[in-house]
């Protein structure tokens, strides 16, 4: 088992999550179930997927929570957008939180990547044969 607060992605998207909670304090309070609800649930999702991921049983089940996450950030940078578009955010703040979730995007793939690759290299591994179950007739 991971232990997912050692993980640096981990670490970029809590620290993501806790500037999209500040970001959205300024939020219209009748965005309160709407708009703030969903850009929260999504930035949470994220590093909440990355620490679900670390408990589960190997790295196909692993990458899977890693690949949600990255759903999620996608869905992250999109309620940025439009917050911003709809003037809830400042162009600084979504230019920093928006860049922040680009990272944690990136280095999401990388690790995705990696694993894949990880287990592609285990997959062509040659297999060790046991000689003694071997007979004539196989």
């Amino acid at each position: 088992m991971r232990s997912f607060h050692e993980l640096l992605v981990w670490q970029k998207a809590h620290q993501l999550t806790l500037s999209v909670y500040v970001a959205s304090r300024g939020f219209p309070r009748e965005e309160l179930y709407g708009l703030t609800s969903q850009i929260r649930r999504a930035a949470s999702s994220v590093a909440a997927n990355i620490a679900e991921g670390c408990g589960r049983n190997g790295n196909n089940e692993f990458r899977r929570f890693l690949e949600i996450a990255m759903g999620s950030a996608s869905e992250l940078e999109y309620h940025l957008l439009l917050a911003r578009d709809l003037q809830m955010l400042d162009d600084s703040t979504h230019e920093q939180l928006s860049g922040s979730a680009c990272e944690v995007k990136r280095m999401l793939t990388a690790f995705i990547q990696k694993l894949k690759t990880d287990a592609n290299r285990a997959d062509r591994r040659p297999r060790q044969v046991d000689s003694r179950k071997l007979t004539a007739e196989s």
